[in-house]
């Protein structure tokens, strides 16, 4: 998994409550489990005027102009900004590889549904969260300027606003650990390799008939 330390770079606004995972990714695009190609398909039914098909190329598709990923000032952004409850819904880990494939790395918003929440983790994308109030300040400061920037520390747990200023946020250090050193859970298993090597030698020897 990608490791995550630092992220800067353009603002999406996404001006939208309760966003779930169907609007983010959906169902028809969830045939596969590589864990790339979703991109393209990203907030898909608003992104296009159209009914996206799995597999399909979407480069000749007809766009929203009014959708957000399709408005000039905000292409190649890769840090979200949305409203209270993002990632709602179904529990499909899609959603949070679609942002990632898109090139999403980090969402802001004031709240989360939990599952999503800890499959962004699992997917090296950070959700940060802020107090409403300061979230409604990013949105009014991004619509008033084009190109608007933020850059996210993790290891400080800071957001840098154009002007200097800095808001910190919160997050567990468990959380924090794992995506500044990449660990998804094969990974995190993984650490204990020699442990568990260990463990299955002594059961072998104490339960050879186990084995037999």
């Amino acid at each position: 998994m990608r490791k995550f330390s630092n992220e800067q770079g353009i603002v999406i606004p996404l001006d939208r409550a309760n966003v779930d995972t169907d609007y983010i990714i959906p169902k028809q695009f969830l045939k596969s489990i590589k864990r790339t190609g979703f991109g393209k398909n990203l907030f898909d039914e608003a992104r296009y005027l159209d009914k996206g098909l799995p597999d399909e190329d979407c480069s000749n598709r007809p766009l929203n102009t009014d959708f957000v990923l399709n408005q000039q000032r905000y292409q190649g952004g890769n840090i979200l900004l949305s409203r209270e409850n993002f990632g709602c819904g179904s529990s499909r880990e899609h959603a949070p590889w679609a942002l990632d494939d898109y090139g999403i790395h980090c969402i802001i918003a004031p709240s989360y549904a939990d599952i999503f929440f800890n499959n962004c983790f699992k997917n090296g994308i950070l959700p940060v969260v802020l107090k409403e109030e300061i979230v409604e300040v990013l949105f009014q400061e991004v619509f008033e300027n084009e190109g608007y920037e933020l850059e996210v520390d993790l290891l400080a747990q800071s957001i840098t606003k154009p002007d200097g200023s800095v808001i910190a946020f919160n997050i567990e250090e468990a959380r924090k650990n794992v995506l500044l050193n990449g660990l998804d859970d094969i990974s995190m298993t993984l650490q204990h390799a020699d442990d568990i090597n260990a463990f299955e030698t002594r059961w072998q020897q104490e339960s050879p008939w186990l084995f037999s």
